[in-house]
C-alpha cells in the first residue's frame, strides 16, 4: 500500500512539474515551425532560429504552440523578457506587466502610456524579483 501511494505521488508530482516547465515538445516545435513558415516572426530571417515564448515563461507563459513563435537568435536575445525586439523596434510578444497582446510581423512597437518599474518583491531564494510592474504598490502579479 505504501509503495502504491509513493508511486502515485511521484507520478502526480512529475506531471505537475512537467506542465510548468520551459520544455517545448518536438511535436509543438514541428507545429510552430510549419505555422511560422520557418522564418523569424520579427525580421523574416531563416538563420539561427529559436523557439520563443510569446508570453514569457517567467510571466506564466506555457509551452503550448499558441504561446511559442520562431525568432532568430538576434531578435530573441534582444526581446529577452519583454514584448518587443529592440533591434528592429517591433512588438513580438506580450508584456506580462502590461497585459498587451501580440501583433503580427511588420507592425511597429508603440511605447506604453504608463511606464513600468522593477518589482520590489523578493524571490524564494532571497534575490530581488526581475519582473516589471505598473501597479502603484510597486509589486508584480506574483508578489501582490
Amino acid at each position: 500500500m505504501k509503495k502504491l501511494l509513493l508511486i502515485l505521488s511521484l507520478l502526480l508530482f512529475s506531471v505537475c512539474c512537467f506542465s510548468q516547465s520551459r520544455y517545448i515538445s518536438e511535436t509543438t516545435k514541428k507545429i510552430v515551425f510549419t505555422r511560422d513558415g520557418g522564418r523569424c516572426q520579427c525580421c523574416g530571417s531563416t538563420l539561427s532560429l529559436e523557439y520563443d515564448h510569446i508570453t514569457p515563461y517567467s510571466c506564466g507563459g506555457s509551452g503550448e504552440a499558441s504561446n511559442i513563435q520562431l525568432l532568430c537568435l538576434k531578435c530573441n536575445r534582444s526581446k529577452s523578457n519583454s514584448c518587443y525586439c529592440k533591434v528592429h523596434d517591433r512588438r513580438v510578444g506580450t508584456n506580462c506587466c502590461q497585459g498587451s497582446s501580440t501583433t503580427k510581423l511588420g507592425s511597429t512597437y508603440k511605447s506604453p502610456s504608463t511606464s513600468s518599474t522593477q518589482c520590489t518583491g523578493t524571490t524564494k531564494k532571497g534575490s530581488r524579483c526581475k519582473n516589471r510592474t505598473t501597479n502603484s504598490n510597486g509589486r508584480c502579479y506574483a508578489h501582490q
